[in-house]
């Protein structure tokens, strides 16, 4: 199943303190103290967000790739709008789901026969206990074995009537019932959940049982997603963070893969080129760093010297020096090939406002959530000459375009003072994806992130930094 190595981690919030008496900032708390709080005419803004920030992995873990995938789904599109129009789901939704579990195919296989099977990946038990399908386990076994058999001898007529008889015998094989069965859950899921699309559809994941203890826990009524999944953290309406950081198997993130699968779709319809284009930049990096910052569009350092005039320009600000006041460690050998370039350090010391801003908010995060400081940066920013040098000393260092060129990225040291401090950053990681704010890798030594120019919304963070 597609769906199972899509893995996104669970957003969070988080409170932070500075000093005695009120916090200046307080992620987590809401919107009189956090810039990144749920706010209800956010959501759809944050639908998007979400879907672009999880979006990487389906371009870069699609079989034969996103477009290749969307073009094998596209086929399936008439079966869709008319298994749709029965159960009243959205066509869009429903092929989204399509892409996400299967890929667009039909004999798709997550296991065994009694696991997720076929175009939408239905369980067995689902298939025939709730779905109504006729789903013969044994029969299918048997035929499957022949099937197999076949195909391997090329016997390539029996293998085809082989399949049309296993689409009889489970009918999570035939397209056009798989469709028709997942249309009937939402249908399902909607009437026990409100009648709310977004819900049936992260339910499909989750279970509408789950879904249901953690609105109830969340304990506002009626609420989208959107609301449930930013509005939940470890410190508001923490019952229901609970509830969905314990599922522990990809669950709260899949409503955000959907809607990355339907823009994927909307796409391959109506702008091909972009969709090639996201997919070449998806394929650049191990993260989506080149899409939040393409090489045509961002300007790189390419000399110390324009270092040194982004800083006094501004559009570069130096690590702070009150840095410990904000549950940080600047490491004392970054910028330590500077010498050889006949320069400072510090030079080497800088961040662009908004990534620095982003960096502020994480330690502080990270320190309220575990109790525990600091957290340890490694790297900033770096001219192209200081990069050839690097190359040639540190084998994770690229030849190619390296965001920390441009001043929007940052390396944090992977040696934490506590477990509690390490699943602390990795909720602030977690929580900044989901927002399409931040794209990371876990690199053998640090934690790289590149920062979003749409974080700028956090540079009101930056008014304690010195």
């Amino acid at each position: 199943m597609l769906a199972a190595v899509l893995v996104v981690g669970v957003v969070a919030g988080f409170l932070i303190a500075r000093g005695s008496g009120d916090p200046a900032l307080a992620p987590g708390r809401g919107p009189d103290a956090d810039p990144l709080a749920f706010k209800p005419d956010d959501a759809a803004l944050l639908q998007r967000r979400a879907a672009a920030g999880l979006s990487h992995v389906l371009y870069a873990k699609s079989p034969g790739g996103a477009v290749a995938t969307a073009a094998r789904v596209a086929r399936f599109r008439g079966r869709i709008e008319a298994g749709a129009a029965k159960s009243g789901a959205d066509p869009d939704m429903l092929e989204a789901i399509v892409f996400l579990e299967s890929a667009g195919r039909p004999e798709a296989r997550a296991g065994g026969l009694e696991g997720a099977v076929g175009l939408t990946q239905i369980l067995a038990q689902t298939g025939s206990g709730l779905l109504h399908m006729h789903v013969d386990l044994a029969a299918s076994r048997r035929v499957t074995r022949r099937l197999a058999r076949a195909e391997a001898r090329g016997r390539t007529a029996l293998a085809a009537r082989l399949r049309e008889e296993r689409r009889r015998v489970d009918e999570r094989f035939d397209p056009v019932k798989s469709l028709a069965g997942t249309g009937r859950y939402l249908a399902f899921a909607r009437g026990q959940l409100g009648g709310r699309e977004d819900l049936a559809v992260e339910s499909y994941h989750m279970g509408v049982g789950n879904l249901q203890g953690a609105l109830q826990a969340y304990g506002s009524g009626d609420v989208s997603y959107a609301e449930l999944y930013f509005g939940s953290t470890p410190v508001r309406h923490s019952e229901a963070y609970t509830r969905l950081a314990s599922l522990g198997d990809d669950s709260a993130t899949y409503l955000w893969r959907v809607l990355a699968a339907r823009e994927i779709m909307r796409l391959f319809r109506t702008d091909r080129a972009e969709l090639t284009r996201l997919a070449s930049l998806h394929a650049r990096k191990a993260t989506a760093e080149e899409v939040l910052h393409p090489l045509a569009t961002t300007r790189v350092y390419a000399a110390p010297a324009q270092l040194a005039a982004a800083e006094a320009s501004g559009e570069l600000r130096p690590l702070p020096v009150n840095a410990g006041d904000l549950f940080l460690r600047v490491d004392p050998g970054m910028g330590a090939l500077a010498p050889r370039l006949k320069q400072r350090r510090s030079l080497y010391r800088a961040l662009r406002p908004e990534s620095l801003a982003v960096l502020v908010y994480i330690a502080a995060g990270v320190h309220e959530i575990s109790g525990e400081a600091p957290l340890t940066v490694t790297s900033t920013v770096r001219d192209t000459s200081y990069q050839r040098l690097l190359v040639k000393r540190n084998i994770q260092a690229t030849h190619a375009y390296s965001l920390h060129t441009t001043g929007f990225s940052f390396d944090i040291l992977r040696r934490y003072t506590s477990r509690k401090q390490a699943v602390a950053f990795q909720f602030m990681l977690d929580r900044l994806t989901a927002m399409n704010l931040i794209s990371w890798a876990a690199e053998p030594a640090a934690i790289h992130v590149t920062v979003s120019s749409d974080a700028r919304t956090l540079l009101p963070v930056l008014g304690d930094v010195k």
